[in-house]
């Protein structure tokens, strides 16, 4: 079953499962038995939303470990500010710092605003001592 994910959908699983076949609702249209923990989530799925089980155990996302928020997006939680910088916008300069966010595929670092992430996560900077900032300028370099 294929999930949305948010913009760091570039590393994040779009499939979780495995989950039973139901019945087929129509030639495009299929009815699964999802756990419990999917309780909210509509258990019919169009079949560009599913993809065939391959037994890879390497691929498989165990789905006690996945979290999903209300919306069906992956909620991915940061663990710690890395580093601090600042970026060149046309009219001025915004202040930036450098996340490692918790992800069952490995360390993933991403640069986000400094304001945004103060708002949703103001525990990450109650003790933050990140050294010098680093300045960052260029398109796409955020």
């Amino acid at each position: 079953m294929r999930k949305n994910v948010p913009n760091r959908s570039k590393l994040s699983p779009k499939y979780v499962g495995p989950f039973d076949i139901v019945e087929r609702i129509g030639p495009v249209a299929y009815r699964l038995r999802l756990p419990q923990e999917l309780v909210g989530v509509h258990d019919t799925f169009h079949v560009s939303n599913l993809k065939k089980y391959l037994v890879d155990v390497n691929l498989r996302v165990p789905l006690d470990e996945v979290k999903v928020d209300d919306k069906l997006y992956f909620v991915e939680e940061p663990i710690e500010i890395l580093d601090r910088g600042v970026k060149k916008l046309k009219r001025g300069w915004i202040s930036i710092v450098k996340v490692r966010w918790n992800s069952r595929r490995g360390p993933e670092f991403t640069w986000e605003r400094e304001d945004e992430m103060k708002r949703k996560y103001p525990h990450l900077f109650a003790s933050a001592t990140v050294g010098r900032a680093t300045k960052i300028s260029g398109r796409n370099s955020l």
